[in-house]
């Protein structure tokens, strides 16, 4: 039995600030990033909270949703509309780092998962790792999410 393509599935993950994973959905790459987002967010506590987000998620009806869930949404202005928030370069380097750390520390994209339920075991193991890695390391006084220490 071959593993599963990991590129036929959309994994969207809620992190954070420090990197902590907080919420994370799996589904077909054929459903819409904005969905996958809504899902999550509509699991999360986030009223008050500042949601970052890329490109991706321009659009009313996400904004709209957003604003209902009293949370703001702040992602880099597109070249066809005002500008509002910039490039938001930290920011995206930052984000980008997060992910960097889910897809090549965590070997997403390398699961080896031959059926549905164990890619979807493979991954929540994978998370949950990180999360108790970032726990670790804060209770040792360190805000850091590298799981070096723990990979060898």
């Amino acid at each position: 039995m071959e593993p599963l393509a990991l590129p036929s599935f959309l994994g969207i993950s809620s992190c954070a600030p420090d990197g902590m994973p907080v919420g994370f959905e799996l589904a077909p790459a054929n459903v819409s990033e904005r969905k996958v987002a809504a899902e999550i967010l509509e699991r999360l506590p986030v009223a008050a909270r500042t949601i970052l987000a890329d490109k991706g998620f321009a659009g009313r009806d996400f904004e709209a949703m957003v604003e209902q869930m009293g949370a703001r949404l702040i992602r880099p202005d597109r070249k066809d509309e005002p500008r509002r928030h910039g490039q938001l370069g930290a920011a995206r380097q930052w984000i980008e780092s997060i992910i960097d750390t889910l897809k090549g520390q965590l070997s997403l994209e390398r699961h080896g998962a031959r059926t549905m339920p164990g890619l979807m075991a493979r991954i929540a193991a994978r998370i949950l790792a990180l999360a108790a890695a970032i726990r670790h390391n804060q209770l040792a006084g360190s805000w850091d999410r590298s799981l070096i220490a723990y990979d060898h």
